[in-house]
């Protein structure tokens, strides 16, 4: 499959280096980013409480 794609892409004038810049492009930006779910709840339940009562 490879040998016909890199055919194909001979014919369609895509040339190695465009194909090692999408590579790096696909490396660096493909990635899945940071888990926002988190922030979905609101920032006052999201924060460690400081402040602790002496309350027996």
């Amino acid at each position: 499959m490879k040998p016909l794609q890199k055919w194909f892409d001979l014919i369609a004038g895509i040339s190695e280096d465009e194909q090692k810049r999408l590579a790096m492009a696909h490396a660096i930006f493909g990635s899945r980013g940071p888990d926002l779910a988190e922030l979905a709840k609101p920032a006052c339940w999201r924060r460690p409480v400081h402040v602790r009562s002496r309350r027996g």
